[in-house]
């Protein structure tokens, strides 16, 4: 069998990890004498936990509850018109209709399990008490969102001390619409717990059990949520009137097809900093405070529809503290609202966006079960046993008591988050405790998304196997990069082509391979053409990083832009070998465009350099992707 053929039908079946869930009683609310009662059962599969306490302020609470069910239940990812599953619909309807109720309710879920998967993905929240707060975590459907409420325990009356530990929690439709019944005037009670509180009925089994099959891309990109919160990343503080204006100008208008729609921070150092919506441009100046940073730079960000989610818990906002790893990566937005704080994580790409997420996967730990040293597995044992005693601890804390040096340390930290055996609180900075499962997570199964980005891997680690062939750069398009994969199994050499955007986006993409000829992009990119985008985004991480040392740059592209009383300006420079290209103008228009030609390399690099130079000198911001 040839490497395609086991390629396409080890994708037809994506894996998945099945997790059993059990609780003693449904989740619930009830109405008593002195207020409401929220009941919240945990897993009885797991350790128990529990915690009871009066909530000191029921709206806050409210809405916060409310903001969580809005994200596990987002999905943002493009839904095509497509008449297939209203047909199916329509014949189902057609074979159900003698059927009484009971029946056509079981043929309805038999027909999602089987044509709509991902109706099932919503996973229970998941739910620690820790000495200091209570965590809910959760992550939406299309892998792009995750949240993490955290609610100190000064926020409750506690009845008793709490039993800490992590467990899932029943969190179903029907206890969000009861949710919605909290007043301020009356006293509501928190109860988590694993025994049941309603009255059992003789002979009736209250136990609710649950069998959920989690697509492992979905478990994967939840611990890839974890380690991108631990990359360097800068920080700056927002108003919550900031975000309101932003939401504002999003529901007031439509996105508009084929122009951008990022999200634009500048940032410049001893400035307040300033959001920029795309494609209209407009500027809104943050109240919040000045930006403490060191460099001057401008970035952008994907997902900020996902921002809709926060209407609700807007009014509560004290103050917005933002943290951004470079265009198009993931960025953290820290709510703080008194006593409770949810952390809004957005990945800037859904499940369905290939290109932005191997571009993410390289710059996350990498390491496979066999290149794991002894070494890293006991460094991680360490701060297991201190964290099992303490719960939580900073960097600092974790490197006194476990005796590592800070490489060691980080690394074993980087592995607990990615077996989900960790979590980092990137609002306090610290390090916490919390299992995701009862059982240890099979981490070879989520080190990639699918069969083809595994072959995409491998391919990419031998040597000489997948080579650029050539990059043209198009201006107001993108870069088109054209490359050659040798595979020794297949005895043949495959030529994928992809167009990715200035955003980083793949517009176009074809291959010489049987598989895209046969489907193309409908069932995902295929392995050579993963493999080019790995190697592309690698040598252009490679170009970053060696932007100190430039004496050996031959191809770069570089955009600067400066902002005043009239509007933006833009100055794009780009380095092609010999020749060197000037454009510039103000944003909206048509650029001047500007060649030189030189006779040698240098000669065209000393030029380029010495025109960046002289662009940064006069106050413009790289906005440049990253």
């Amino acid at each position: 069998m040839s490497n395609e053929n086991k390629t396409e039908e080890a994708v037809s079946s994506p894996s998945h990890t099945e997790i059993a869930i059990e609780y003693a009683g449904q989740s619930q609310t009830t109405a008593k004498d002195s207020g409401v009662e929220l009941s919240l059962f945990g897993n009885i599969k797991r350790d128990p936990v529990s915690l009871a306490g009066k909530v000191k302020q029921p709206m806050a609470f409210r809405e916060a509850l409310s903001t969580l069910y809005a994200i596990v239940g987002s999905d943002y990812r493009y839904k095509p018109k497509d008449r297939t599953a209203y047909q199916a619909y329509r014949r189902m309807r057609n074979e159900s209709a003698n059927k009484n109720a009971w029946q056509a309710q079981q043929d309805y879920f038999n027909w999602l399990l089987r044509n709509d998967p991902q109706a099932f993905l919503i996973l229970d929240p998941v739910i620690s008490v820790q000495p200091d707060q209570l965590i809910l975590e959760v992550f939406s459907k299309d892998e792009g969102t995750y949240a993490n409420l955290a609610i100190d325990l000064s926020a409750f009356e506690l009845e008793s001390k709490p039993s800490c530990g992590t467990t899932n929690i029943d969190f179903s439709d029907a206890l969000n619409e009861s949710i919605q019944q909290f007043r301020s005037y009356r006293d509501t009670t928190l109860r988590i717990g694993q025994e049941t509180v309603a009255v059992d009925v003789e002979g009736k089994d209250s136990t609710l059990e649950k069998q959920i099959k989690v697509p492992d891309s979905w478990l994967r990109g939840f611990l890839q949520v974890q380690s991108a919160a631990m990359l360097p990343s800068d920080s700056f503080t927002l108003a919550p009137m900031d975000i309101y204006n932003c939401l504002r100008h999003l529901r007031m208008n439509a996105d508009v097809k084929g122009k951008r729609r990022g999200l634009r921070v500048e940032l410049v150092p001893g400035e307040a900093p300033r959001l920029l919506l795309e494609p209209w441009e407009t500027v809104i100046e943050s109240g919040a405070g000045i930006y403490q940073g060191k460099q001057a730079k401008v970035v952008r960000l994907w997902g900020r529809r996902r921002l809709m989610l926060l209407k609700r818990l807007l009014p509560f906002i004290d103050s917005v503290d933002v943290h951004i790893a470079g265009s198009g990566l993931p960025c953290f937005w820290v709510l703080r609202c008194g006593p409770m704080t949810l952390t809004l994580g957005l990945t800037g790409f859904t499940a369905n966006d290939w290109s932005q997420a191997c571009t993410f996967d390289l710059l996350l730990p990498r390491k496979s079960e066999a290149d794991k040293s002894d070494q890293t597995n006991q460094a991680l044992e360490q701060v297991i046993k201190y964290l099992t005693q303490h719960w939580f601890a900073s960097l600092n804390d974790l490197a006194k008591a476990t005796q590592l040096k800070k490489p060691e340390l980080i690394a074993a930290l980087q592995l607990g988050c990615q077996h989900g055996q960790l979590m980092y609180d990137i609002a306090q900075q610290v390090y916490r405790l919390r299992p995701l499962t009862n059982t240890l997570l099979d981490r070879p199964r989520l080190e990639f998304r699918n069969q083809r980005e595994r072959v995409a891997h491998d391919l990419l680690a031998r040597k000489n196997t997948v080579t650029i062939s050539s990059e043209n750069r198009i201006y107001g398009t993108g870069t088109e990069v054209t490359g050659k994969v040798e595979v020794k199994e297949d005895k043949r050499d495959y030529r994928p082509l992809f167009l990715i955007s200035e955003e980083g986006f793949v517009s176009k993409a074809e291959c010489s391979c049987s598989l895209f000829r046969k489907q193309g992009l409908k069932a995902g990119p295929c392995e050579h053409l993963i493999a080019l985008r790995l190697a592309f985004a690698k040598r252009e991480i490679q170009r970053k990083n060696s932007s100190k040392s430039r004496s050996t740059i031959t191809v770069e592209t570089r955009t600067y832009s400066r902002r005043d009383k009239q509007g933006e300006h833009l100055y794009q420079i780009s380095l092609d070998h010999k020749r060197v290209n000037c454009r510039w103008g103000r944003t909206g228009t048509n650029l001047r465009l500007q060649r030189f030609q030189f006779n040698s390399v240098e000669m065209a690099r000393n030029d380029y350099l010495a025109k960046v130079e002289k662009l940064i000198s006069k106050g413009y911001l790289d906005a440049s992707a990253d």
